[in-house]
């Protein structure tokens, strides 16, 4: 299933879509360096203003649009019922696309710290040693993944409605930005998914002002995944054909 997923791939050009979003972030946040308020960049608080950016704005919204355009192709292409009459149920045939969107998040993902990267070193940002060069792609690319799994529900969730990826691109987008208030508690950004995700990665974990559980924060998307698969196990969908419209009938009027 896996295997047929990512070869369909080379037909959904929303992928290319998606690398555009990772190097929209990362101008957003050199368009940012362009304000006058007296902050010091170098190349570590660069790094962690994409991700900042990509938590909150970015990597929700188009991880869900991407993975729910992938799941919704099948019935907007109306092949999802020719391949029901496979051996194979909904449920499999969405875990299958959910794990290649998980994929797709690892590759956004290191797009998106290449993308950093590059653009950190043609501004000339202090600290761009190759430690902190490392760290960054670490960064970056598991942070994707950790919010691919914080917003597996909302995509398991929009599988079940008809073009319900746009849904849950708007919904996704409201729960990563919800992130920003997250972070104004301690125990709320531990538990809060998106915000967890930073915690995995020991985001700004230098700042003594920044305290995080990894244990909760695991917690936290453990939750989430395991809802994901609630959804997923109880996902079920018709394989109806399209109802053609009757024409109408015209009636002849008799006579002259």
């Amino acid at each position: 299933m896996m295997k047929t997923e990512l070869w369909k791939l080379k037909r959904y050009h929303i992928i290319w879509a998606g690398v555009l979003l990772m190097l929209l972030s990362v101008l957003l946040t050199v368009f940012s360096t362009t304000a006058l308020d007296g902050t010091v960049w170098t190349f570590p608080f660069f790094a962690e203003q994409v991700i900042k950016n990509n938590a909150t704005t970015i990597f929700p919204m188009c991880i869900a649009l991407i993975t729910g355009y992938i799941i919704n192709r099948e019935g907007t292409d109306d092949t999802l019922k020719s391949i029901l009459t496979v051996p194979v149920s909904f449920p499999v045939l969405l875990f299958g696309k959910l794990v290649v969107g998980g994929l797709l998040s690892l590759f956004l993902g290191i797009t998106s710290a290449v993308f950093t990267v590059t653009a950190a070193l043609l501004l000339g940002f202090p600290g761009g040693e190759l430690p902190a060069i490392a760290q960054t792609a670490v960064q970056i690319t598991l942070n994707c993944l950790f919010l691919y799994v914080a917003v597996l529900p909302i995509i398991a969730i929009a599988a079940r409605i008809q073009n319900g990826h746009l849904i849950g691109a708007v919904v996704a987008f409201v729960y990563g930005y919800g992130g920003m208030f997250a972070a104004g508690s301690t125990t709320l950004s531990n538990i809060y998914p998106v915000t967890a995700s930073l915690g995995l990665i020991r985001y700004r974990s230098y700042d003594e002002a920044v305290h995080w559980n990894p244990l909760l924060c695991t917690f936290s998307l453990l939750a989430a995944l395991l809802v994901s698969v609630v959804f997923v196990r109880t996902a079920k969908k018709s394989a109806t054909a399209k109802r053609l419209k009757k024409p109408k009938q015209v009636i002849t009027k008799k006579g002259w």
